[in-house]
């Protein structure tokens, strides 16, 4: 079979295409032939070493991917050859089978394409947890999020509406502000690029205050970070919840004393790391985001599609944040 690997610590034009023997699914193990398999922010860290977990190498990189099961192994008993599936594999999808745990397949539902399938769990996985558990999100909120064009933003925005929240979509140009009106958000403002001096840092937050309204945003829903985070800060409601997702744009340093003067939260949303913990919940959550993608709720914007040869354009087009809501590899 053929896999994208990283043999070294490096970019995505450091990736190796290898011929490598099928896998053999071993005991409690399915194989699964890999359909699509999206690309993750942390698909761009792991292969720089840059990323909390940090696999042995040689490995392809690839966390979450739809395909149809190829074999099972001795024990398995719940899932049988041919059916659809969704996995979530940590790493290893950008291979044309993979090895995975049977406790982290999901049924594909039925008129689910394998690239939405593919773009699914991460992404809205994420988001139904940042703004259920750690956002406690209701009818009635302003959320503001940053970074709202990419995979997470219009996920965050699509589900963000289907709770009931108004949304406030910050994006860096007004071409990714169309597409962030077009998902469902209500008001847009436009950043510039960073690094922001400290008139338009100010300029920043006047205009987040100006599109949240009087009372500020309830929910900051923070994927960029960088000098993005405080600005934000600056226009978050009384006791509104600041959620930390991600740092396309750097690692934020805010002034605390503003969580004082606001006496909001921050909160850390490390979802991988909630689904080991909390695998029923987790379970239950999946099933909810099933139900709306059923119910036209939500619905995966794939932008881009990458043949497996050519993975490490599509690693590169989320490195230099070019893309626009999911970009997937297919096999």
């Amino acid at each position: 079979m053929k896999a994208l690997q990283t043999h070294a610590v490096g970019g995505p034009d450091t990736l190796v295409l290898d011929d490598l023997p099928d896998p053999v699914a071993g005991p409690g193990q399915v194989v699964v032939a890999v359909k699509a398999c999206s690309i993750n922010f942390p698909d761009t860290l792991m292969i720089r070493d840059m990323y909390q977990f940090k696999p042995q190498r040689p490995y392809s990189p690839g966390g979450e991917l739809a395909g149809v099961i190829d074999s099972v192994g001795e024990g398995v008993t719940d899932w049988k050859v041919g059916d659809r599936v969704i996995a979530m594999v940590g790493n290893g999808g950008l291979r044309e089978k993979v090895v995975a745990d049977p406790a982290r397949l999901f049924a594909l539902p039925e008129g689910v394409d394998f690239e939405t399938g593919a773009s699914l769990l991460m992404t809205y996985g994420t988001n139904i947890h940042g703004l259920v558990d750690r956002g406690q999100i209701k009818a009635g909120d302003t959320v503001l999020v940053l970074g709202a064009a990419g995979g997470i933003g219009l996920a965050a925005i699509e589900l963000s509406k289907a709770f009931g929240a108004r949304v406030v979509a910050a994006v860096s140009t007004e071409e990714k502000g169309q597409i962030a009106r077009e998902a469902g958000a209500d008001e847009v403002v436009i950043y510039p690029r960073a690094p922001l001096d400290k008139a338009q840092s100010k300029e920043l937050a006047d205009a987040f205050k100006a599109a949240c309204g009087p009372n500020g945003a309830d929910i900051v829903y923070d994927v960029i970070g960088g000098d993005y985070s405080e600005p934000a800060v600056r226009a978050i409601a009384w006791e509104g919840r600041f959620l930390v997702i991600g740092f396309t744009a750097g690692i934020a340093k805010l002034p605390l004393n503003l969580t004082l003067l606001k006496a909001c939260d921050v909160r850390g949303v490390f979802w991988g790391a909630w689904t080991a913990r909390e695998p029923v919940k987790f379970k239950e959550e999946v099933a909810q985001l099933f139900e709306m993608v059923e119910q036209g709720k939500i619905r995966p914007r794939v932008s881009a599609r990458f043949p497996l040869e050519r993975g490490g354009e599509a690693i590169a087009m989320l490195e230099n944040r070019q893309a626009v809501g999911k970009v997937v590899v297919t096999m």
